[in-house]
């Protein structure tokens, strides 16, 4: 059986995305060796061609520093994307992020806790609806732990708004809606692809590589993947056979 480097960020995600990868990788006869890290070690190691594969890099604005000419993109797993998020069920009124500053105080908790990994993108949405001046505040902690307090805020049934990135496991475990975003504050959605390197590429199976630009999980999945890890004491591996035997998601 062929050796093939499959890289991920160390995130539960990228380790549940990597291994559901690794699944197309293995029915073509190839063992997959994982690689975790860094951002900068996997950059590194993509552009000096120590890695095969990278799942994911999300493109075209957030991860332009994995890509080089020693790397082609592949695929489009899922569509990333960051939001402000409330409860279904919450102030009908609450739509889109311009009403935030309208709503009485009592509407919507005024505390925006907020991952540390988001940090910059609240600031540019909190800046471009004014909701400084509206009252909101920023409230930051490690991803972890902020996850953890937007829980169990939602589970005391505050009124909390939840700045997230979709895919991530909240959006499979609390029942959530977007606000629209009119002036665009929150960016573009990305594409999570593969990073392949172009030597390997160059040798490996047209078949296998066919079906990998083809392969699709979407944000539904990634988020149960993700909660797999986090909540239901299952490896990466098990979480991609749940997957891949049509188990993770009701159907």
């Amino acid at each position: 059986m062929t050796t093939f480097t499959l890289a991920y960020r160390n995130s539960p995600l990228h380790a549940a995305v990597a291994a559901a990868v690794a699944r197309v990788l293995e029915a073509y006869e190839i063992e997959p060796d994982y690689i975790s890290g860094d951002d900068d070690a996997l950059a590194r190691m993509l552009a000096d061609g120590e890695i095969d594969m990278f799942a994911t890099a999300w493109l075209p604005a957030q991860d332009k520093a994995f890509l080089s000419p020693a790397v082609e993109e592949l695929g489009n797993l899922y569509r990333p994307s960051f939001g402000f998020f409330v409860v279904n069920g919450s102030d009908a009124t609450l739509s889109n992020l311009s009403s935030l500053e309208k709503l009485a105080s009592s509407s919507a908790a005024r505390n925006l806790i907020t991952p540390e990994s988001l940090l910059p993108q609240v600031r540019q949405v909190v800046a471009g609806y004014g909701l400084t001046e509206a009252g909101f505040t920023i409230e930051t902690h490690p991803d972890d732990e902020a996850y953890d307090a937007m829980a169990a805020a939602v589970q005391a049934g505050e009124p909390v708004v939840l700045p997230l990135c979709n895919p991530c496991y909240l959006m499979h475990t609390l029942d959530l809606r977007p606000l629209a975003d009119p002036k665009g504050a929150c960016g573009q959605e990305l594409s999570a692809r593969l990073l392949i390197n172009s030597q390997t590429r160059g040798s490996a199976d047209s078949d296998m590589l066919d079906e990998l630009d083809e392969l699709t999980f979407g944000n539904k999945v990634v988020s149960a993947l993700d909660n797999a890890l986090r909540h239901l004491g299952m490896t990466a591996d098990e979480a991609a056979e749940e997957w891949q035997r049509g188990k993770l998601l009701p159907r």
